[in-house]
C-alpha cells in the first residue's frame, strides 16, 4: 500500500469515524445520521411514519438534549423508527458526548454500540482500494538504521544461506539423518522412523524449554504467545501454560536465551539449519507421549541436539549438497552478478564461514566459476564463529593449494590465499578494515552480527530467506482486510471500553470473540502453528527485535543488491513512537485508529 494511499485512507477513516482529527476540525465531519437533520419539529420517514427531530432528547443514550449548534452534536433516529430496525442497523446513529458521572445504561445501548461496529466495518471495507496490498517487493532491502553505500568500501560475507541459498529439500534430509541417528546410536524406539519431515511445522526463532519439553514462540517482552506452545505435535492449551510458568506467560531473563540464544532452560534456535531440529525435538516428544513412555525432556533435548549435530560433524550435509549442487543451490546465477559487480566497482570483498574449505570450493565453482578466488581479497573457512569474534589467541593457519596446513606464522592476509580459524582482532589489525566502511552479510543474527555491530562498528546485513514468502502473504488482499479490520475493532472497543453496562459488556464480549478469530486467522497465514516469525498477535517476536537490534539492513537474498547502485542510501521508516501516534495521518490502523474518541476521553487529566 503507497504511502499516499495510506494516508488518504487514514485521513478519511479520522474524518468520518472519529468526527475529531487532532489538527482540523471541519463541521461537516460530524455527520453521521443519513436519517435526520438538525431541525425543530418532526420530519416524514421514508415509510411515512414520523420521526423525532434531534430537538427531541427522549431517544437519546444520554440525557443532555443538544442545541443545533453544538459542534459535538449527532443525530440519533426515534424510538419508533429504532424499533423496527434490526439489531446493529446501520440507519442507527452516534451519540454527543457521554455523561461519565453516570451509571445507568443509555437506552437501546446494543443498537448504539453495534451502529458504531458496522459504521466502522462499513468505512474499512468501503475505504481500501482493490490491490491497495498488493505493492510490497520482497526484492526490497529494509532498514534498520541509515545506510549509506557511497561510504561502504568493503564488503564481507558468510558464505551458507548468505552466497548460497539451499533449497527446502535440505532440511528433510537433514531431519532423516538425524532421525537415524537418534535411533540407531542413541537407541531410541523404532516407532519414530514412521515420523515423517513435516516441512510446515516449525519456524525460525522459535524457543524450546528443555526441562517442559516446550516449543513455543516469545515476544519482544518475554512473553508467550497464547496458542503457540506445542507439546510434541499437539498445542498446549492456554490454561495449561498458565499453570505451568506460575500464573503468567512471562519468561523471565534469568531463564531465557542468553546473547547467542542459549539459556540455562530455554534455546532460542535462531538457525535455519536449527528448524530440522525442531521437527525432531517435537516428533520424538509426540512418540514418547502418544504411547505414554516415561522419558526425561532434559535427556531427549541433549540427544536430539547430537544427532543433529553430528550430521554435519560427520560431513553428511557438505556430501549431499557436493553430489547435487543443482537441487540444493539456489539463486546462483545471482550472486556471481552480486560479486562480478562489486568488484568491477572497485570495491574489496571479503569472506569468512564455518564451512570447510572444500565444500565451499565446490559451491563457489557452481555458482561463480574455477576463478571465484580472484573476487576475494580475504578467505577465512572454519573460522568457528562466534567464537572467531570474540577469541584473541587462535592465530591464522594458510592452506596450500591441495586444502592441506602450513605451518608458517601469519604476517599478512594475501588475496588469492586460503586462511583456516584465526580471530577478528588479528584479522583489524592485518588488514586495517574497520568501522562503517566495512558492510558484512550473514544469516545467523548471534554468530554472524551481533558481535560486529556491538562490539565493532561495522555495518551489518540479515539475510533472511523467510521474507520471501511473508510479503506474498502480507500483500494478499484477504491479509490486508483482515488485519485492517482487526485493527479497527480494536480501536472502537478501545474508544468504547467506557460503556460498563451488563448489556454493553456483553457486546464486547462478542467483539472479544470475533478480534480473537481474526488473530487466528492472520496467524494461520503464514504458518497454522506459529504464525509469522515477526509478530506476535501486536508485538514484535523475539526473533524480530534481535533482528532490528543487530542488522543494519535485512533482505530475502544477497541478490537484493541488483535493485540498488552503490551511492544509494537507505532510510528506515521513521514509525510513531506510543505518544505520537495522533499526530501520525499516515500511519494506517496503527495510533491512529487507536486514538480514543477526543471528546469522549475529554474527562482524563
Amino acid at each position: 500500500m503507497s504511502f499516499k494511499t495510506v494516508g488518504t485512507l487514514t485521513r478519511t477513516l479520522w474524518a468520518r469515524a472519529n468526527k475529531t482529527p487532532p489538527l482540523a476540525r471541519s463541521p461537516r465531519v460530524n455527520r453521521l445520521c443519513t436519517t435526520c437533520r438538525i431541525s425543530g419539529g418532526k420530519k416524514q420517514g421514508r415509510d411515512g411514519t414520523k420521526e423525532e427531530s434531534c430537538g427531541s432528547d427522549s431517544d437519546r443514550p444520554t440525557g443532555n438534549a443538544p442545541s443545533p449548534s453544538d459542534p459535538l452534536h449527532r443525530c440519533t433516529a426515534g424510538d419508533k423508527k429504532r424499533a423496527k430496525e434490526p439489531l446493529g442497523a446501520p440507519g442507527v446513529c452516534g451519540v454527543r458526548r457521554r455523561s461519565f458521572t453516570s451509571t445507568a445504561a443509555p437506552m437501546d445501548q446494543i443498537s448504539y454500540l453495534w451502529t458504531r461496529y458496522n459504521d466502522m466495518k462499513r468505512l474499512v471495507h468501503d475505504l481500501i482500494p482493490p490491490g491497495a496490498c498488493n505493492l510490497l517487493n520482497s526484492s526490497t532491502i529494509y532498514a534498520n538504521n541509515e545506510v549509506d553505500l557511497a561510504e561502504v568500501d568493503i564488503y564481507g560475507f558468510d558464505y551458507d544461506y548468505t552466497l548460497a541459498q539451499y533449497s527446502n529439500a535440505l532440511n528433510a534430509m537433514i531431519y532423516n539423518k538425524a532421525r537415524e541417528f537418534l535411533i540407531e546410536h542413541f537407541k531410541y524406539p523404532e516407532g519414530i522412523r514412521k515420523y515423517d519431515y513435516l516441512s510446515n511445522f516449525a519456524v525460525r526463532g522459535l524457543h524450546y524449554d528443555i526441562q517442559k519439553g516446550l516449543l513455543m514462540k516469545i515476544d519482544a517482552f518475554h512473553y508467550i504467545e497464547p496458542g503457540t506452545v506445542y507439546r510434541g505435535l499437539s498445542p498446549v492449551p492456554d490454561e495449561e501454560v498458565l499453570q505451568l510458568f506460575g500464573g503468567t506467560y512471562h519468561v523471565p531473563l534469568q531463564q531465557d536465551s542468553g546473547f547467542y540464544g542459549k539459556g540455562p532452560k530455554v534455546k532460542q534456535f535462531m538457525d535455519i539449519f536449527s528448524i530440522p531440529e525442531m521437527t525432531l525435538l517435537a516428533v520424538a516428544n509426540d512418540f514418547f507421549i502418544t504411547n505414554d513412555i516415561e522419558y526425561d525432556p532434559v535427556h531427549l533435548f541433549k540427544d536430539v541436539s547430537e544427532a543433529v549435530g553430528m550430521v554435519h560433524l560427520k560431513g553428511y550435509m557438505y556430501k549431499w549438497i557436493m553430489e547435487d549442487l543443482d537441487k540444493f543451490i539456489l539463486r546462483g546465477d545471482e550472486t556471481d552478478a552480486v560479486l562480478h559487480r562489486l568488484a568491477s566497482n572497485g570495491k574489496k570483498l571479503f569472506l569468512i564461514t564455518n564451512s570447510p574449505f572444500s565444500f565451499v570450493d565446490r559451491g563457489m565453482t557452481h555458482m561463480v566459476g574455477k576463478n571465484w578466488r580472484d573476487f576475494f581479497d580475504v578467505v577465512i573457512v572454519q573460522a568457528d564463529k562466534p567464537h572467531f569474534f570474540t577469541d584473541c589467541i587462535k592465530p591464522f593457519r594458510r592452506l596450500d593449494g591441495n586444502g592441506d596446513l602450513r605451518w608458517e606464522k601469519i604476517k599478512s592476509l594475501d588475496k588469492g590465499q586460503i586462511y583456516k580459524q584465526g580471530n577478528l582482532f588479528d584479522f583489524l589489525r592485518l588488514t586495517g578494515w574497520r568501522g562503517s566502511k566495512v558492510l558484512y552479510f550473514g544469516d545467523h543474527l548471534y554468530s554472524d552480527l551481533a558481535d560486529l555491530m556491538l562490539r565493532h562498528g561495522w555495518r551489518t546485513a540479515a539475510i533472511v530467506p523467510e521474507l520471501e514468502q511473508e510479503t506474498k502473504v502480507v500483500s494478499t488482499d484477504r491479509y490486508g482486510m483482515n488485519l485492517t479490520w482487526m485493527q479497527a475493532l480494536t480501536g472502537l472497543m478501545e474508544r468504547l471500553q467506557t460503556h460498563r453496562d451488563p448489556v454493553s459488556k456483553q457486546v464486547f464480549l462478542e467483539w472479544q470473540k470475533e478480534r480473537e478469530e481474526l488473530r487466528v486467522m492472520t496467524k494461520n497465514l503464514f504458518n497454522p502453528q506459529f504464525g509469522s516469525i515477526f509478530r506476535t498477535c501486536h508485538n514484535p517476536t523475539y526473533f524480530s527485535r534481535r533482528l532490528c537490534r543487530f542488522s543494519d539492513l535485512y533482505m530475502t537474498s544477497l541478490s537484493c543488491l541488483l535493485n540498488y547502485d552503490l551511492s544509494y542510501t537507505f532510510y528506515p521508516r521513521r514509525t510513531p513512537l506510543q505518544h505520537e501516534a495522533p499526530l501520525w495521518m499516515d500511519q494506517l490502523c496503527t495510533g491512529c485508529m487507536k486514538t480514543p474518541f477526543l471528546e469522549e476521553m475529554s474527562h482524563i487529566r
